[in-house]
Parts: structure tokens; C-alpha cells; sequence
């Protein structure tokens, strides 16, 4: 799950970790409200939706007068942004975020993530933070530092001193600096995040260490020990075919292929999706139904697929193990009756009662369902199936 930028900061703040004032806004008359009460006289005016590159985007604009605060939030909100992480659809912006203004020395970037291999989590950082920090990752790898943090041990003092020599601080700056990467620490540990990122943190002329951005994502499994966290949830900035696949306990997440598929576990779901990209097309989502699936469940899966429109076909592709096939079988049957189906359906159905469930299919005698033997035989159809119905 992830949060919105004035989310992260008022965690941030708990921490004590050094942000700027700042307050929420839904208007234009509720932005120069907060600018008002913040004081001064430059204001930063941000957009508020859960993706990067928001400052080349033009979510991200400075203002110098309340007035320019007003102009500009009257013209970002309800717009829609689109940056290199939204896709060409974007996000329309509905929440702002109004922020003082800082004087700013140096940028850096800092963030907290979990490295799989290593089995801990990970300090990255970098004395080149903002928003090209994607690029310097790219082509210039080593200007960026690592730290692993041994989980028995946590961070210690050596640590954030590790990190301040990296990014080339002096004695006094490093003091401030391992106070913020501890307070960062505490932070991920304690809200079993799995991303913290700061980009950028900057060094102000007062030689203080401030998140001028902030952006956190935490584990979905363990949001019930953090009912606080669960309630920033903002379902606008979600897919609402992935929140509504939840409530049924079904792993979706939707892609930008044609080829919708609905597989069991989560292994055969990716070699599913590969051997679609072989045959020469792309999967239009992630979906597993599970190992206990049932009928009604199988059949909300399949609605949830047959509502994106990009979809020229679907490919079941089911080992029964502990879920039967022949409950697979009757919930594509159900969810037919429900939606109708106007797209070819290729379901490979293997394991538990798979004789059974293609007696179930064929005896529908529907001419849309297409039955397959084998795993290769069920995705060169389904592709083939899907090509010839966008044509």
C-alpha cells in the first residue's frame, strides 16, 4: 500500500525527522488557506497522486504570492498528470500539497528498501539526488552508495557514518545526517514499510538535513497491525479492479496486453505470462484465484477480466492440486451466464477432476469456450485467438 506525500511527512514528523511546514489542500481557496497560515513568502504548490516525476510533469510549482498560490492550485487540480511512472493514461490530481520554501544548499537522495537477496533492508543513497536520480542509477551506477543492515543488529551509528562519507559530508553535516538516516530506520522498521525514499534530501543553508519529498509504501500483510497506516489508504489512487479482486481474496493486478489470464499460484501465473510474451503477445493482467478457489470466486475473477476492454482474449489456465477444475470449470460457465462472453476463452485445465471439468465445458456446447490439452497448445490459442479477434 502506498500513501500520498503529506501522508509520509506527518509519519516522517513523529520520527523526528526535520520536514517542512506544510498542510493539505482540496480547493484553491483551501491552499491559500494553508499558505496563509504557513507565513512567509514563497510557497511550494504540489500534486498529490501516488507516482514519480511529478516536478517534470508540472506537478510541482513554485509560488511567490498567496494569490499565485490560489492561481496555481485552481489550475493543477482536476487535471490530469501523466509522468514516466502514470503511463500515457496519467492521474487526475485531486489533493495538493502546499509546503514552505526552503534554501537549499546541496540535494541528495536517500531511500530504505528491502533487498531480497541479502534478506535485509538496504540504505541507498546518493549526492545527486532530484529528479534525474532515475538516469544517474542507470548510466552511472557506482555514484550510488549501498548499506545492509543487519535486521538482529538495526542501524547503528558506524552505519549513517558510512553513508555521510560516501556522499562526501564533513564532520558537522554527518552529526545531522545519521540522526535523520536513524529516525528513517526506526520509521521503516516500526511500520513494516518496504519503501521509504527521500528525493531529495536536501542541506539547507542552515545546515540542517530536510525531506523535501518523501514517499513510502508499506506490506499489505501486515497492515493489521497498523490500522492507523490502513486508514491513509486512498482507493482513488488505486486500480479499482485490483481492490474490488481483493475483497474476493484474488491476486490481480492489471497490465497492457490483450491476453487476459486467470491461473492458480503464483509460479504457473508468471510462467503464464511468459510463455504469452513467446508466443508473441502480452498478458492484460496478473491473476491468481488461489489454492481453495471456488466457484463464485473463479466466476468474480473472470467479470473482473472481461471488464477491460483491451482484452481480446482470456487463457484459464488451471493445475488442480487443491483447487478441483471442475469448480474452475463452473465458474467460467457462471460468470459466462452473468456477463456474457464475446471473446474466445482458452482454458487448460490440468489436475484434480480435469476430466470432469471438460465434460462440464464441453457439455455448455458454447462456442466461445475452447478447450486445450497442454499448456503450449492453450497459449498458442489464446494468442492466436486474441490476434485474430483484434484484427
Amino acid at each position: 500500500m502506498n500513501i500520498h506525500e503529506f501522508q509520509a511527512k506527518e509519519i516522517l514528523r513523529r520520527y523526528g525527522a526535520a520536514v517542512l511546514n506544510g498542510g493539505e489542500a482540496r480547493t484553491s481557496n483551501e491552499a491559500r488557506s494553508v499558505a496563509q497560515s504557513i507565513g512567509g513568502d514563497l510557497w511550494v504548490v504540489k500534486a498529490q497522486i501516488h507516482a514519480g516525476g511529478r516536478g517534470k510533469a508540472g506537478g510541482v510549482k513554485l509560488a511567490r504570492s498567496l494569490d499565485e498560490v490560489e492561481k496555481i492550485a485552481n489550475e493543477m487540480i482536476g487535471t490530469r498528470l501523466v509522468t514516466h511512472q502514470t503511463g500515457a493514461a496519467g492521474k487526475v490530481v485531486k489533493r495538493l500539497y502546499i509546503e514552505s520554501g526552503a534554501n537549499i544548499q546541496r540535494e541528495f537522495y536517500l531511500a530504505i528498501a528491502l533487498d531480497r537477496a541479502l534478506e535485509s533492508p538496504v540504505f541507498i543513497a546518493s549526492a545527486e539526488g532530484g529528479i534525474e536520480i532515475e538516469e544517474i542509477a542507470q548510466k552511472t551506477p557506482e555514484r550510488i552508495a549501498k548499506i545492509a543492515i543487519d535486521p538482529l543488529i538495526g542501524f547503528q551509528s558506524f552505519h549513517g557514518r558510512n553513508l555521510a562519507f560516501a556522499l562526501g559530508l564533513n564532520k558537522e553535516q554527518s552529526a545531522d545526517f545519521v540522526r535523520f538516516a536513524s529516525a528513517l530506520y526506526l520509521c521503516y522498521t516500526q511500520n513494516d514499510a518496504n519503501l521509504v525514499e527521500i528525493n531529495p534530501l536536501v542541506l539547507t543553508s542552515e545546515g540542517k538535513f530536510i525531506a523535501l519529498d518523501a514517499k513510502m509504501g508499506f506490506d499489505d500483510n501486515a497492515l493489521f497491525r497498523h490500522t492507523d497506516i490502513e486508514a491513509l489508504r486512498d482507493l482513488d489512487e488505486e486500480e479499482a479492479s485490483e481492490t474490488e479482486a481483493a475483497k474476493y481474496n484474488l491476486s490481480y493486478v492489471k497490465l497492457d496486453g490483450d491476453v487476459g489470464c486467470m491461473v492458480n499460484g503464483a509460479g504457473l501465473a508468471m510462467a503464464t505470462m511468459d510463455i504469452i510474451k513467446r508466443e508473441g503477445a502480452f498478458p492484460a493482467n496478473f491473476l491468481d484465484v488461489g489454492g481453495g478457489a471456488s466457484a463464485e470466486t473463479v466466476a468474480k475473477g473472470f467479470e473482473i477480466i472481461l471488464r477491460d476492454q483491451s482484452v481480446k482474449a482470456i487463457f484459464v489456465n488451471i493445475f488442480g492440486g487443491i483447487v478441483r477444475c471442475d469448480r474452475v470449470a463452473n465458474g467460467i460457465l457462471e460468470a459466462a451466464k452473468r456477463v456474457g462472453v464475446k471473446i474466445p476463452v482458452v482454458a487448460r485445465l490440468d489436475g484434480t477432476n480435469a476430466e470432469l471439468a471438460k465434460e462440464i465445458l464441453r457439455g455448455a456446447n458454447m462456442q466461445n469456450i475452447i478447450a486445450a490439452d497442454t499448456f503450449s497448445e492453450g497459449a498458442k490459442l489464446a494468442v492466436g485467438a486474441s490476434q485474430k479477434k483484434a484484427k
